[in-house]
């Protein structure tokens, strides 16, 4: 039930002619759970065992590559390092992943970045970006998720995926817009409220894209029919290219149980998409730019096999710690099923 907001009418924005919020109500701030309940669900038996299977050949060639992981747990490993050192030597080896979701750093000037110019930085991520590509399977993908930063002399807010989308071999299948509500308030330009994902698959005419499982139920006419048939999709429309998710918040009563240390968290609900949309279960979900590692959580969760590298020591032991928080709330929901 929407909440009625009593506001001064003397105010434009407090104006039921104006505001639509004030016209119609709004939805009561309440604190986001630590993950979606997909992610919280027990596997079957079956899924278990393909998942141990598939952590033990990948715990062997990793080992091998690159030495024993900080963290390790069956579904999900973490190591770490430099992302373009561990890429390096994993590249003559036999790794290869089905999907990589990946948050760079944005070259803003945050404490866990190293300052690079706009050329040293383009170039810096055509290397990793192309080390991806070589351990990608051939109907694998790579999700690219960026902001905007300064070009000195040219622009203010230039979207960082303008300058990258064409510096690797991947081909690029589309670029997604995710619009939050809260972010950076500006009085000199437009408030920003979007960052982009880059959409790249390893093979234009070959890649693993699952519709149905990421598919929208809220569906303005659902019973709408032309011909006698409806018109939709039973399982709901498709999400488009413009995804609207909230950013992880802060605040007493509206604070995201999910929220950890880390400055710029992903939100799991964007990830968990993703993850659904461009692998299955019991394959290989990796993050090279791991920090609170929410691409592990939600793979894990999902039931693939994650794996991460971070080279902050801080970031490192967050991760870990999260990844043990959410096993006890999976655990915990889980034992609340079986109770019911």
């Amino acid at each position: 039930m929407k909440v009625a907001l009593k506001e001064d009418k003397s105010r434009r924005i407090a104006d039921r002619q104006h505001n639509v919020h004030v016209a119609s109500g709004i939805d009561p701030h309440s604190a986001t759970a630590i993950a979606p309940p997909s992610m919280l669900s027990a596997f079957s038996v079956e899924l278990t065992n393909r998942i141990a299977n598939l952590h033990s050949r990948t715990e062997t060639i990793l080992t091998e590559a690159i030495g024993k992981p900080y963290f390790c747990e069956t579904g999900f490993f973490l190591y770490k390092g430099d992302s373009v050192e561990l890429l390096s030597a994993l590249g003559e080896n036999n790794f290869e992943v089905d999907l990589t979701l990946t948050s760079p750093p944005y070259n803003i000037g945050k404490a866990y970045e190293q300052e690079m110019t706009v050329e040293e930085y383009i170039a810096w991520c055509q290397t990793w970006m192309n080390q991806i590509y070589a351990v990608t399977k051939p109907a694998g993908a790579f999700w690219l998720n960026v902001g905007y930063f300064e070009v000195p002399g040219k622009g203010l807010c230039v979207p960082i995926a303008y300058l990258l989308w064409d510096k690797s071999q991947f081909y690029m299948l589309q670029e997604i817009v995710w619009k939050y509500g809260a972010g950076v308030s500006a009085r000199s330009r437009l408030s920003p409220r979007n960052e982009k994902w880059l959409f790249f698959v390893k093979d234009q005419s070959n890649y693993t894209f699952n519709l149905d499982d990421i598919r929208d139920p809220n569906v303005k006419y659902p019973n709408q029919k032309k011909n006698g048939k409806y018109r939709c999709n039973p399982l709901g429309k498709n999400p488009s290219d413009v995804w609207e998710f909230p950013k992880v918040t802060t605040g007493s009563k509206r604070s995201s149980r999910e929220r950890t240390g880390h400055p710029a968290q992903f939100p799991l609900g964007v990830v968990e998409r993703v993850i659904l949309a461009s692998s299955n279960q019991a394959q290989v979900v990796f993050d090279p730019f791991a920090g609170s590692f929410s691409a592990g959580i939600a793979a894990y969760g999902l039931g693939r096999v994650a794996v991460g590298f971070e080279k902050d020591e801080e970031y490192c032991r967050l991760a870990v710690q999260r990844f043990k928080n959410f096993k006890e709330e999976r655990k915990m929901a889980q034992s609340q099923l079986t109770l019911l």
